[in-house]
């Protein structure tokens, strides 16, 4: 026999044993979908600004490749027109840049003592010096014609020669650069010539002639070559 108050007793605790894990149930529920709309809210939050962070990124992208675009199409004008002028014959200003280079070596040969003498002022002592010869064979400076006139000779493969004259011209400028070369080393010997053991005006004098010589086969190569461009002097 049960009495109505062990009843009600028993059947509280019949309810509790129920009511509890369904509001644990509800409780874990509630929690899990409150942190699942924080962490939903936090993502949202985190798409949206990143979304406008990456908004200049994008435009400087764009910016970027508009200009790499922009290059590329003025190379594609600008590289042919370099091509074709690296492969052009001598200008105008190059084969006058010969002559005058010839017409100067011509005139150092008719006035070499004159040329390549050096007095003091007020008739002072003169002395030889083979500066004059560097300089009119294109050795001191850039503003000389004849400075670094190899690269105009390079040029002359792109013209349209005769292959007999072709072959002469480059013969000749075989000549020219032996020349040039053995006239600049007699030049610089005689210039410090008085200066070395054993030296003095004498030996100033030996390499200064021995200059000279190698600017007489300079200027007959360079005429060569003038003649296998049909060029007048």
């Amino acid at each position: 026999f049960v009495s109505p108050a062990n009843r009600h007793t028993s059947s509280s605790t019949s309810a509790m044993r129920v009511l509890l894990p369904l509001c644990a149930t509800l409780s874990s529920t509630a929690a899990f979908s409150a942190s699942e709309i924080r962490t939903n809210r936090n993502v949202l939050t985190s798409r949206s600004m990143a979304t406008e962070s990456d908004e200049p990124s994008v435009s400087i992208e764009r910016r970027d490749f508009f200009g790499i675009t922009a290059a590329a199409a003025a190379s594609t004008f600008l590289i042919p027109a370099q091509a074709a002028n690296a492969a052009a014959g001598p200008s105008a200003e190059d084969l006058q840049r010969i002559r005058t280079g010839y017409s100067g070596i011509t005139y150092l040969l008719e006035n070499f003592e004159k040329e390549t003498t050096v007095c003091r002022e007020n008739g002072g002592e003169c002395k030889r010096d083979a500066e004059p010869v560097r300089r009119y064979m294109g050795l001191r400076s850039t503003t000389d014609p004849l400075f670094q006139i190899e690269k105009v000779f390079a040029k002359v493969k792109n013209m349209d020669l005769d292959i007999d004259k072709l072959e002469s011209f480059f013969e000749a400028t075989e000549e020219w650069n032996t020349a040039v070369n053995m006239s600049n080393s007699m030049a610089f010997i005689s210039q410090f010539g008085e200066y070395n053991p054993g030296g003095g005006k004498d030996e100033v004098l030996k390499y200064l002639n021995e200059s000279k010589k190698q600017v007489e086969l300079a200027e007959g190569a360079l005429k060569k070559i003038m003649d296998c461009l049909d060029m007048k002097p």
